[in-house]
């Protein structure tokens, strides 16, 4: 059992490009971590989602596992090479890891007012909101706008995200906001002069080889990207190969808060750089002596950066939310047994990622649970399985 739970981490280091099958893990009788991939398929065979990919690294050491189908029409089994509509982790992995790297550079501070970087942030009590009360989803805006219903293109949807009145004052109450996410993207567009996706890809996804991972996919990849909902709001057919959110496709499928399409085997790599950047310098994530090691590949973001980033804000009592990130809590996707000092996001679309510095976990599931319909409740329980199971088998090998 132990030698087989070891597997998890050390057999699978450098993944094919299709699925790897559970006897490719592990020789011999049945182990561990045929549970892990029986819990997947079952998940998918009830209904969670057409298909799923599962993708862990322990340590640098990776597995993937894929399952289903990447369509209704389309029998493409998905593999850590398959293209999912990573929804709302665009807000963590494009649109917050810029943040950083704003902060970083100096362009953006974290407690001054979004309205020195961006004029048109206009309303009464808006001089209160701050960067920081974006990214930790209390500045008071609401949770969403229908934009393709209000206004008849992009530039006057701009204005009206911009012109939202609040809810409530800054900082006293946590609703998760779309709105804020896109007024924060368009703070990063500003202060660097560039759109939004282009700077992700020159920033971040370029840096760190994320090769299939962007906004607006290439007509060149279609075919490997999992087809989402039938989509009642006003394109009136099943998305694939467009953003999903109807706000971003309104907003021509770039915005901070939806848009971005990526792969497991990238989003693994954009986790293990977070950790790589939580080793470098200073203290290690218990506090340890800090390992020589050489910096990270891919954005310079200084740890002290990051690890504010991830750091549970408390802006609102009792609020989960890091600086884009969110962290562990009752009920959420990163089960019960993740660490405190865990990160991780979701995505409508059926996605997430958790970030587990204590055990070096990175762990992400994706999957298109909105194809064809959204009234699909049944991801929140798999997630939070998934993630559960995930942490017993490395609790019994130590870790």
């Amino acid at each position: 059992m132990r030698h087989c739970l070891l597997l998890l981490a050390a057999c699978a280091g450098s993944p094919p490009p299709g699925s790897l099958a559970p006897r490719a893990l592990c020789a011999g009788p049945p182990c561990a971590i045929d549970s892990l991939t029986q819990l997947v398929d079952s998940a998918v065979a009830a209904g969670a989602a057409p298909g799923a990919v599962l993708a862990v690294s322990v340590g640098g050491k990776r597995y993937l596992y894929g399952t289903g189908r990447i369509a209704l029409d389309d029998p493409t089994r998905p593999n850590g090479h398959t293209i999912y509509d990573l929804a709302s982790l665009t807000k963590v992995v494009a649109t917050t890891s810029l943040a950083m790297l704003a902060v970083s550079d100096g362009k953006i501070e974290l407690d001054a007012p979004v309205q020195r970087y961006l004029a048109a942030f206009q309303g009464r009590g808006k001089e209160q909101v701050t960067i920081r009360h974006l990214l930790t989803h209390s500045s008071g805006l609401p949770a969403d706008r229908a934009l393709w219903r209000l206004t008849p293109d992009r530039d006057s949807a701009i204005g009206l995200v911009n012109a939202t009145p609040l809810d409530t004052l800054p900082g006293q109450r946590m609703v998760y906001s779309d709105v804020g996410a896109m007024v924060l993207g368009e703070v990063i567009e500003r202060v660097y002069g560039a759109r939004l996706d282009r700077l992700a890809r020159g920033k971040v996804l370029g840096p760190l080889g994320m090769s299939s991972t962007g906004f607006r996919p290439r007509a060149g990849i279609l075919s490997r990207v999992a087809a989402t909902e039938y989509d009642t709001a006003w394109r009136k057919r099943v998305v694939r190969g467009e953003v999903h959110d109807e706000k971003a496709a309104w907003l021509g499928g770039v915005a901070g808060h939806a848009g971005l399409f990526g792969s497991a085997v990238d989003l693994l790599t954009f986790g293990e750089w977070t950790l790589a950047v939580m080793r470098s310098g200073g203290q290690g994530p218990n506090g340890e002596p800090p390992k020589k090691e050489r910096p990270p590949a891919g954005p310079s973001v200084p740890q002290t950066v990051l690890r504010e980033f991830a750091r549970r804000q408390n802006v609102v009592a009792g609020s989960s939310r890091a600086l884009g990130w969110d962290t562990p809590s009752q009920g959420s996707s990163a089960g019960i047994r993740l660490d405190s000092t865990s990160y991780g996001h979701t995505g409508f679309t059926g996605t997430s990622i958790w970030i587990d510095p204590t055990r070096e976990l990175v762990l992400v599931l994706l999957t298109n649970r909105v194809h064809p319909t959204r009234n699909n409740p049944r991801i929140a329980p798999f997630r939070i399985a998934v993630a559960n199971r995930i942490a017993a088998l490395l609790a019994e090998r130590g870790r």
